[in-house]
């Protein structure tokens, strides 16, 4: 996918980045890797992602209970499940009464919390049925200190020169693996396949996977896409850790995220959120970014979105769900959480409107969302990490306030319209021969015909979205 910048009558089109050499052993790791890519389902291309805190998500915080809220996320539009870890939780300096999900005891067993590994299986089996794809998140870096591979296999673990167990930086309730052990490696790729025998997940959101040696990874990914090919999403920044793209299919967007907060709060210009969309461009297609403004670290410890963006939340939610990539929703957004911070370590229920967290009514943002996720696999303009897609970022009158881009694929077309400033109502012009025809508002259904006049207003932090007829 190509951005191309119109200014000044000149086109600038990033380049992609050239693969770093590679010892032969990993140039084999990932040439088998490119061949299971090919082999992978096209439905990574246009997936969304829901993240689910099942602790918070209902009173009872179970598999069983969560399985209610099913159609209506169905009806939202969201396309896969990312479930929080659902193993079981060490004891031994746990942290408030519960305890961190990524402070695992055993990976092989369910959280009794949640339920049973019957019951995941058959939340699983359900969520196929209704089309979802079904992830878990997968801690491969660290364990509690009662895991049960602390008394079988000590030698898994990185220890300290008095011989302890060696603590995570910053996180004294748990320990970090030593990926230099063989052992250790093989016992954790059984441990992921088991998932995938058992359960039939379709991929893995792996935590801090950049703390984790890259050639893990490699050894890894082609051994569980032998079982069926699935989705890698990692949790890193690929403009900071780019050896990992080469392994994992989407990434984090974390630069991007902390930048739109410090645009918002320090009144930075628009020009350095271009910049720092042309590095994440420069990275090419072979992977893809997960855009987002909020998930369980930044409502938990830096706040809700509309802490951190005020009213640009919705504008940047907009954004995440239409520039290249995937698109990653959180917990309670679509009602939305706007100064609910839900506590970590405790059980601290989400404030749905229903006892029924099967209902929409009641739910702010569930509409706004539809029509977003919806757009966004249905429309080939929208696809995430397909070469064929270009996107145009479009001139306007208003260039330092407004951030206009027409995603284009074929006969297909979507315009985003962002009003990224506090001006508004804010009357301005597309000056871009780029847009021309008729399109229709996605959210009012309203039609309209650039070809007629470019001229449009908007609200101070407003947003349109239209498709081409």
């Amino acid at each position: 996918m190509r951005i191309l910048y119109l200014l000044a009558g000149f086109i600038f089109i990033s380049a992609s980045c050239k693969l770093m050499p590679r010892q032969e052993e990993q140039k084999r790791a990932s040439e088998k890797m490119i061949i299971m890519d090919k082999e992978s389902a096209d439905w990574i291309h246009t997936t969304s992602i829901y993240e689910v805190n099942l602790r918070q998500y209902t009173p009872e915080g179970t598999f069983n209970a969560f399985a209610a809220a099913l159609p209506r996320l169905k009806d939202m539009g969201v396309q896969t499940l990312w479930f929080m870890p659902v193993t079981p939780i060490a004891k031994e300096k746990r942290k408030g009464s519960l305890g961190s999900y990524y402070a695992c005891s055993d990976y092989t067993a369910v959280n009794p919390e949640f339920g049973t590994l019957q019951d995941f299986k058959q939340l699983v089996k359900q969520a196929h049925e209704m089309g979802f794809k079904v992830i878990i998140d997968w801690v491969a870096n660290h364990t509690g200190w009662d895991h049960v591979w602390t008394k079988q296999h000590p030698d898994y673990y990185l220890h300290n020169s008095d011989g302890s167990f060696h603590a995570a930086s910053g996180m004294d309730d748990i320990i970090e693996l030593d990926y230099k052990n063989p052992a250790l490696r093989k016992a954790m790729i059984e441990a992921m396949k088991f998932w995938v025998q058992q359960a039939d997940i379709d991929g893995f959101r792996c935590d801090l996977a950049s703390w984790v040696e890259l050639s893990f990874w490699q050894e890894a990914r082609p051994q569980l896409d032998a079982l069926k090919p699935l989705f890698w999403l990692g949790e890193f920044d690929e403009l900071e850790n780019p050896g990992y793209g080469k392994v994992f299919q989407a990434s984090y967007s974390w630069k991007w995220m902390h930048k739109t907060e410090d645009f918002f709060k320090q009144k930075q210009p628009l020009s350095e959120l271009y910049d720092l969309l042309l590095q994440y461009n420069a990275i090419g297609d072979s992977s893809m970014r997960a855009w987002f403004t909020s998930n369980h670290d930044e409502n938990s410890w830096n706040g809700t979105e509309y802490e951190k963006y005020g009213p640009l939340a919705q504008p940047l939610a907009v954004f995440s769900c239409t520039w290249n990539g995937v698109p990653l929703i959180y917990s309670g957004q679509e009602l939305p959480l706007k100064d609910k911070r839900l506590q970590f370590f405790d059980k601290d229920p989400i404030p749905w409107p229903s006892k029924n967290i099967g209902e929409e009514s009641g739910l702010e943002l569930h509409g706004f969302y539809k029509v977003l996720l919806h757009l966004h696999s249905g429309n080939p303009a929208l696809r995430g990490g397909d070469p064929a897609v270009v996107t145009y970022r479009l001139t306007t009158t208003a260039d330092d306030k407004i951030f206009a881009y027409l995603r284009k694929k074929d006969h297909y077309e979507v315009l985003v319209i962002l009003n990224f400033s506090n001006t508004g109502p804010l009357k301005f012009e597309i000056t871009d021969a780029h847009l021309s025809g008729r399109f229709v508002n996605a959210f009012s259904g309203l039609a309209g015909d650039f070809a007629a006049g470019k001229s449009m207003e908007i609200p101070s932090h407003g947003y349109g979205v239209y498709v081409k007829e």
